[in-house]
This record gives C-alpha cells, structure tokens and sequence, in this order.
C-alpha cells in the first residue's frame, strides 16, 4: 500500500507533521505532473492547478492518497460534475467509463504485490488534461513518466498516453500471474511430497486473490469491448487510437482466460490435496486394523486359558505345556496372520 506524502515537504502555512489529524487531511498533497516542462512534483493546490489550467499545453497530473482538499480541488478548480467526484471519493468501483459533457470518468484496475494484488486508478479525461487519482501505490506509471520526461516536449498525443497508461495497468497483471503460475506448481509438487494444512491454506488464499482480480477484470474487459469502433468519439481521440484500444481489449481477453486457468489449476490442487490426505488416512488406518486384527485372536487366546476349569487346573501344571499351549499358540496364531495380510497385499 502506498504511503501518505511527509508532511516534511508541506510548503510554509500548511499543517505540519504536529498538526491534529482534520488540519493534516486538509493540507495540499504532493502530485506528479507532465507537462510542456517535462515532469515535476508540486503540491496539488488551487493556485498551482489554476496555472496549469490557463496554459495551451495538455498536462497530466497523477495524484496519490487523495484527501479532502484535493477533492475540493476537484469540484471547484476543475469544475467536474458532482457524480463524478463523488465516484472518485468511494474506491472499491467497477471498471467504468462515463462520458460527460466535456470530460469522461474512467475506473480502470492494475495489479501490484500488495495484499489484494490491485490498485484501483480513477481517470478524468478532456482534450486539454487528465487527472489521474489512486490510493494504492501505481509502479506501472513510472515507465509511462520516464517516456515523457525523456521526449522533452508538450504532450501531443493525449489519446495516447491514456492509452499508455490504461495499457501500462493492464500488462502490470502478466507478471503477478506468472507468479502465481510457478507458485501453483510448486505447490503441486509438495502436495504429493508431504501435504500440510499450511499448503490448503495457500490454495484458498490463492482461489480469493483471483476471484478479486477476476471482478476487476471482467468489467474492464466487457468496458472496453463496448468501446470497440466508438474510441473515436472520446475526447482527443482518433480513428488510429482505436487500434490501439483494441490491443488492450486483446490483453484483458488474455488475462481473464489465464485467470480462469489458474483457478481451475488451483481446483485441481486442492484435489490433489484431498487425495493425498485421503490415501494418506487409508494407509494409516489399514495399519492400525492390522494391528487391532493380530490383538484379537491373541485376545481370545489369552482369555481362553484364563478361565479356571478344573481340567485346565489340573493338566497345565508343568512350564512345557505353558509355553506350548499359551505363549505357542499365540506365536503361531501372529505368523499365520502375517502370512495371510502379505499374500493380499495389505502390507
């Protein structure tokens, strides 16, 4: 999960790090900002998004643990509709894409090693900006950022770069996947080596992380299925964007069957488990009916000559017919047992 930004950067007049906790939601955050400049980090405040907002240059702003001032900023500087925002404030959406008058609200998902594996980025999107807001920390941005910073230039092409940046979320699941694909593995192989509860723990914990990624996902894949041949009417976008836009539908086809795959690997594993378990409880009480099996002629025998007949007083009186008739029997009683289990099979 991403971090708060230290309040040690706050410019003079903004709450410090002593400052009770309403002041320090209030205070102006710390964004990143692409611009005709190139990149910068600069507090998220009226003024500084009135500037950006006068200029000619299309500009991004990526802004991380939003509070309540940013918002605010939001509503009032930016002037974007009340649903909207008020969208943006509740995380935990589906991926969606709402066209206003003058801008569309994006919710799009990508994947980070983190608790739930995801990180929710929601994206105000005109032909002069796009304001992208997130909660969780979003490593896929920092290749898009390095790609601008080094062009040196105004951002030219800003249907391209949403589509960069939704393309960057979305390629971010193919290596959590290939975790998860190697790890199914080894868990295959130490399942049939010596399977523990810590293992069956593992799997429903793996089956929960992919019934999340697979709500995330399937909504931005039926998204962006419905946005094939209308990508030209969003703002700042051309009929060669679409083509673009169709690739990343390509990706989410493909995540979402490997997604589907590695649940049904997982249901074989969990399987697999029971199995093992199963046979592994067969072979432990086979071993204990063979013993309860030998006990019992033997038990019956030392119960026989127990009893205290007069004619077993009588005649069992010298230590040969003892060891003979008691511990004897009993002898051969456990040897023809054995013979018999070995020639089933049972051990």
């Amino acid at each position: 999960m991403s971090n708060p930004q230290s309040a040690s950067t706050a410019p003079s007049g903004t709450a410090s790090e002593d400052a009770p906790p309403a002041e320090r939601r209030t205070a102006p955050n710390t964004c990143t900002v692409i611009h005709e400049r190139g990149s910068e980090e600069m507090h998220f405040s009226r003024e500084n998004v009135e500037k950006l907002l006068a200029g000619d240059a299309f500009f991004w702003i990526d802004v991380d643990q939003p509070n309540e001032a940013d918002y605010t900023i939001l509503r009032e500087v930016f002037k974007f509709h009340p649903l909207a925002v008020e969208d943006s404030e509740k995380f935990a959406q589906r991926a969606k894409l709402d066209e206003y008058d003058d801008f569309v609200f994006i919710v799009v998902y990508g994947a980070v090693p983190d608790d739930d594996r995801l990180v929710e980025v929601h994206c105000f999107y005109s032909e002069k900006f796009l304001v992208t807001v997130h909660r969780d920390e979003a490593p896929a941005f920092t290749q898009v950022r390095q790609r601008y910073v080094q062009r040196k230039k105004a951002v030219d092409d800003p249907g391209q770069l949403l589509y960069r940046i939704i393309d960057a979320l979305v390629d971010s699941f193919f290596p959590i996947l290939a975790d998860f694909d190697d790890r199914i593995d080894e868990l295959e192989n130490q399942t049939f080596l010596n399977a523990s509860d810590a293992q069956l723990q593992e799997i429903f914990q793996m089956k929960r992380l992919l019934v999340g990624m697979r709500k995330a996902i399937t909504p931005q894949r039926d998204m962006f299925a419905s946005l094939s041949g209308g990508v030209a009417q969003l703002p700042g976008m051309t009929d060669d964007d679409e083509r673009y836009f169709r690739d990343i539908y390509d990706h989410l086809l493909r995540i979402s069957d490997l997604i589907d795959t590695y649940r049904d690997l997982l249901t074989s594993s969990m399987d697999v488990y029971l199995s093992t378990v199963s046979n592994r409880l067969n072979s432990v009480m086979k071993q204990l009916t063979i013993m309860a099996t030998i006990f019992l002629p033997l038990t019956f025998i030392t119960g026989f000559f127990g009893q205290n007949f007069g004619w077993m007083v009588g005649h069992i009186k010298s230590p040969g017919i003892f060891f003979g008739l008691g511990i004897g029997l009993e002898v051969l009683t456990v040897a023809g047992l054995f013979t018999l289990f070995k020639k089933r099979g049972w051990f």
